[in-house]
């Protein structure tokens, strides 16, 4: 309400009204006056704490050269990130420093309740962080989901434009500069290995075919087919309409950074990675780590946002795997298949009329129906949302140098200044890992209702500092993505039975994730027992089941949020509707869900049964 009044008043103007009472009406101006005073109080300590955030979010942006790429900001644009030791000790120190000067300068009573929310997310956060720092060793450096080898060139292609000399100098900088920046992470991972932390032994192969991958091509080899990175510069230095001399001078220095930086530091990763290879086991879960037990539990928590033990989300895990077999199996009636529920997954993979032809053509036909899928969910936001995200969407194929290691899908968020659009990426290496059935419902996912329309507006609400418009919370994030498929069955989408068995796959197989992450690494399952529960109890193929045991391996707890999440607002969402009865709207309900940015989940459910005692 203050900030109602202060949006058609300014402080000046109210302050003179007030002021200008006659005497007769002293005692009851004395209150008004009072009361204005607050305003005005709370209204400067709103507005400087949103100076303060944006001052800290932007002196902590500068601090890494890739981040400001990705917001747009040419900064630093010769540079990478540090990622060494010592670097992350000096951020947790400004972390310090930084939450011990926001408690000694605001009060939570001072601030209007979205500023309040700010000070409590930026609190919690920065608390977290603090805590966090005692598993800094504990995340692996190199995997093949992530790691500074294959996010080096997909950093280059995708975030370092070339739109003048400078920027093309600089690219060759940021060539020039590989050597350093891939070498403080592998000495990251030595340091990590002789604490005993080592990823198991399946991790390395993914990790060395990746990076081989990278150094292939002119100038690495003999080929005719330029390097990805090459290619990308030379791509992008055409487009300048510089003399040919100019031309030469930089591809031919891009070529030396190559040759001089970027090959040695490759071959060093791929030499520790062989020697790590020879000592690791076929132990998959954190339990055999230092500690093991207690990161796992951090992992968890962190991951999920409320207070779950790993018991009880697999407890969980198996209860929905079942209720959701019985769902799968009247769709199994429906369409008349005779068999069991495995016999009907079987099926649903040896029928060649559920996957695309395994050639360029069938690929781009993929691409492109996904891109259809979007485009007619694009028409029916108006029916579900009040506010649609201003950033564009593009459907893409994984690059050809990761596809093989990378996850089946998953999002790019777009420039925050919009001169690069939301990307949905389809891992489309083995085509019949990605069914015709399934494609409505990672649609909705990775792009619209999901991923895109709620990063994406994240970005650009206003009146939030940014550090709650970029930052993520998994739980949140990916409950949203989970919920996201299940939106559109309401709506009316997946006609085809098929289709809505895809949906249902696509659950399941989250639903399972919970059963599996548990297993491996608190009950001790084998990585094969875990591939062996999927291809059970999902329809997915055997390879997508490996790919995706291994992803959880190395990534603990985090497959654990999407059902979470999901189930988290489904229930918030039947609690609002059963207390408001006709009040309830939809549209309201998902403008409560999305225009705070993301949150804990707690502190979601704060929002809505905020917004549902608002409405009573």
């Amino acid at each position: 309400m203050r900030a109602l009044l202060l949006t058609g008043l300014s402080v000046l103007t109210l302050t003179t009204a007030l002021t200008a009472c006659q005497p007769a009406q002293k005692a009851a101006n004395d209150d008004v006056v009072t009361e204005a005073t607050k305003i005005i109080k709370e209204t400067d300590a709103n507005a400087q704490l949103d100076a303060w955030f944006e001052t800290k979010f932007m002196d902590g942006v500068r601090r890494y050269p890739q981040f400001l790429a990705q917001l747009g900001i040419k900064e630093r644009t010769d540079e990478w990130n540090d990622p060494s030791r010592a670097f992350d000790l000096e951020e947790l120190d400004q972390t310090r420093q930084d939450l011990e000067e926001l408690k000694a300068t605001f009060n939570p009573e001072d601030l209007d309740a979205s500023h309040a929310l700010s000070y409590r997310l930026y609190t919690e956060q920065s608390e977290d962080e603090l805590a966090g720092s005692k598993w800094w060793h504990h995340r692996y450096a190199f995997t093949q989901m992530f790691g500074t080898h294959s996010s080096i060139p997909t950093f280059l292609i995708n975030n370092h434009p070339i739109d003048n000399v400078e920027d093309a100098e600089n690219y060759v900088k940021r060539l020039n500069g590989i050597g350093t920046y891939l070498g403080g992470v592998i000495k990251n991972s030595k340091a990590s290995a002789e604490k005993g932390i080592i990823p198991p032994k399946f991790v390395f192969d993914h990790v060395i075919s990746t990076s081989e991958n990278i150094i292939t091509g002119a100038p690495f080899d003999n080929s005719e087919k330029l390097n990805l990175i090459l290619a990308d510069f030379k791509k992008k230095i055409e487009k300048l309409d510089l003399s040919d001399d100019e031309n030469k001078v930089l591809y031919t220095s891009a070529i030396n950074a190559l040759q001089t930086s970027m090959k040695p530091a490759y071959d060093d990763l791929i030499a520790e990675m062989q020697r790590q290879k020879a000592v690791a086991t076929d132990d998959d879960g954190v339990w055999k780590l230092p500690e093991g037990d207690g990161f796992y539990a951090y992992r968890l928590k962190t991951m999920t946002t409320i207070d779950l033990t790993a018991t009880e989300i697999h407890e969980l895990g198996l209860s929905e795997v079942a209720r959701i077999h019985e769902e799968m199996q009247a769709i199994m009636t429906k369409v008349g298949f005779e068999g069991s529920l495995q016999e009907f997954f079987k099926y649903l993979q040896d029928e060649p009329r559920f996957t695309y032809e395994d050639s360029i053509a069938g690929r781009d036909a993929y691409l492109n129906e996904a891109t259809r899928i979007i485009d007619v969910m694009k028409t029916r936001l108006d029916d579900v949302f009040l506010s649609k995200p201003k950033a564009e969407l593009e459907v893409r194929r994984v690059e050809a140098f990761r596809e093989k290691a990378a996850g089946k899908a998953f999002y790019n968020q777009p420039a925050p200044d919009g001169s690069r659009p939301g990307y949905y990426y389809a891992n489309l290496y083995q085509i019949t890992d990605m069914p015709k059935y399934q494609m409505e419902a990672l649609a909705y996912h990775e792009g619209i209702p999901g991923h895109h329309m709620q990063i994406a507006m994240a970005q650009e609400l206003e009146g939030i500092p940014k550090f709650r418009k970029f930052g993520r919370y998994t739980a949140y994030t990916e409950g949203w993505g989970l919920y996201s498929e299940f939106l559109p069955k309401e709506m009316g989408f997946y006609e085809d039975p098929y289709s809505d068995f895809g949906r249902l796959a696509m659950e399941i197989w989250r639903a399972a994730r919970l059963v599996v992450d548990t297993g491996l690494h608190d009950q001790k399952w084998t990585r094969q027992e875990a591939i062996d529960y999927l291809t059970t109890n999902t329809p997915n193929p055997e390879n997508d089941c490996i790919k995706a045991i291994e992803r959880y391996i190395v990534m603990p707890g985090q497959a654990t949020a999407y059902k979470i999440g999901m189930l988290k607002i489904l229930e918030l969402r039947a609690a609002a509707k059963s207390k408001l009865g006709e009040k309830f709207d939809i549209r309201e309900y998902h403008s409560v869900v999305l225009d705070a940015g993301p949150v804990p989940l707690n502190i979601l459910e704060e929002r809505v049964n905020d917004w549902v005692a608002s409405k009573g």
